[in-house]
């Protein structure tokens, strides 16, 4: 096995995701959960008299030695993983060798360890989870009063607030938070239930289906793993399904944001940009560059992982009758893969959140443009509140809007506001004064700061659960 860069490796090898995730998804890792899961059944097994204590303590003394240029050879000769790995691990044990897997199936020690692995892998992704919404929140709070302009159809709308548009995606989070906790808390694993789910093996061996069910217990307690009460080779393929849901879900309000990012950052625009190091190269060819590419990393990884709940869905859909095999290799890419993916979304969103930046001139520049525009809702209601005709004022400020927007789409300054002020028509029922305060749209951004303020309170309480 070749594990250098003289061969192809995963990105995911090196250059996504933690060390701690890509440990939990590691070949030693999974051994080492497979040892610990025969060393629970030989302890078990020890308490029915099936086999003696000596027996299983010297399987635990063994548990960590982990050979596996030893486990590949002998897989290389019997073509069967699971089986080079207890025959390596019977090897090391003079006393307890010849009962390691004692009436067990592969999958009543795989799908054990995947569910280990996976919940392993949940608690790491909910930490992060949680550190993103704590960033978010600063940030909210930071901006929940500053004004800015609005975009629906990607054309100016009516102003919202920085920390109110934060509190959108901090929102889409919680959401992701509370579904990852659920399939976190809903984690089960296959139990001990033998080759076809019927624990014939178990029983041949205890004498009862009484003492089948004490014996699954009592190692299941010792991986603190619920079981599912019916399982055919396999854990429901369903499982899988449900949790690469979840993480695609938090996918999708990862890639909202960073897209919105993109967005918001072309010059065009120019309001918020991704953190640039002194010494970061944005382009081989332009030096003056500075693409948005943690945003763009983002949103190209959770295209990915979007699409990997699909497989998983098949492999729930189409495992015939008691189990077929056309599971089992693609779950050794898109049960890690899945998991790298959002590890990686999430410590780069976590960066890009606390190093947001956000240009003031932009967003003052872009407000002084647009705004007015939004702002002649107020002036119309109040014009008409002071007794004029809502449709003569609707017509008035329609074309001073239209005169204005060539104006404006002609580079030059909006002269909307001044325009307004000094129309007779409006005059005869707002002063100038009135005119011009009514189209300030700072004040128009309705309870939007006290929204997004609602929004950490709600992150708070998350976070302190």
């Amino acid at each position: 096995m070749d594990t250098s860069h003289s061969s192809f490796q995963s990105p995911f090898s090196w250059r996504y995701a933690s060390k701690e995730m890509r440990a939990i998804w590691s070949e030693i890792h999974k051994r080492q959960l497979w040892r610990r899961i025969w060393v629970a059944l030989a302890e078990a097994q020890s308490q029915f008299g099936l086999v003696t204590p000596e027996q299983a303590a010297d399987l635990r003394a063994h548990a960590d030695q982990i050979d596996i240029e030893r486990a590949l050879q002998i897989e290389a000769e019997i073509k069967h993983d699971l089986m080079a790995e207890v025959k390596t691990f019977a090897e090391q044990c003079p006393i307890g060798g010849g009962i390691i897997h004692l009436g067990a199936t592969s999958m009543d020690i795989e799908d054990n360890a995947d569910a280990l692995r996976v919940r392993e892998s949940l608690d790491l992704i909910l930490t992060a989870v949680k550190a993103a919404l704590a960033s978010f929140a600063a940030k909210i709070d930071e901006y929940a009063d500053v004004p800015t302009m609005a975009f629906t159809h990607l054309q100016p709308a009516e102003p919202t607030t920085i920390g109110y548009r934060l509190a959108q995606y901090a929102q889409d989070l919680l959401l992701d938070l509370d579904e990852l906790s659920h399939v976190r808390r809903g984690l089960k694993g296959k139990g001990f239930k033998g080759a076809v789910g019927t624990s014939a093996s178990y029983i041949e061996l205890l004498g009862s289906a009484e003492r089948r069910d004490e014996l699954e217990t009592r190692v299941m307690v010792a991986l603190n793993l619920p079981a599912f009460d019916a399982a055919t080779q396999t854990y429901p393929r369903k499982q899988d399904w449900l949790v690469l849901n979840a993480l695609a879900g938090l996918a999708q309000t990862l890639n909202k944001f960073a897209f919105d990012l993109r967005v918001l950052q072309s010059p065009p625009i120019g309001e918020w940009s991704e953190p640039f190091g002194a010494k970061q190269v944005g382009s081989s060819a332009m030096p003056f560059k500075r693409n948005p590419i943690n945003a763009e990393k983002i949103d190209s990884l959770a295209r990915y992982l979007a699409q990997l709940p699909r497989v998983a869905w098949d492999d729930a859909a189409f495992s015939l009758l008691e189990r077929t095999l056309d599971d089992s290799a693609n779950r050794r890419l898109i049960l890690p893969e899945a998991f790298l993916c959002a590890d990686e979304l999430l410590l780069t969103a976590k960066k890009l959140i606390e190093g947001l930046r956000i240009d003031r001139s932009g967003v003052e520049r872009n407000f002084a443009i647009y705004a007015p525009f939004a702002a002649t809702e107020r002036l119309l209601m109040a014009s008409v509140k002071a007794g004029a005709d809502r449709q003569v004022m609707h017509e008035v400020i329609r074309e001073h809007a239209l005169a204005a927007w060539a104006v404006v789409n002609a580079g030059q300054a909006n002269p909307l506001i001044e325009a307004l002020c000094a129309d007779q028509t409006i005059g005869q029922w707002l002063d100038a004064a009135t005119v011009r305060s009514l189209l300030d749209a700072c004040g128009y951004v309705g309870d939007a700061p006290q929204r997004a303020r609602q929004i950490v309170e709600k992150i708070q309480l998350a976070l302190s659960r």
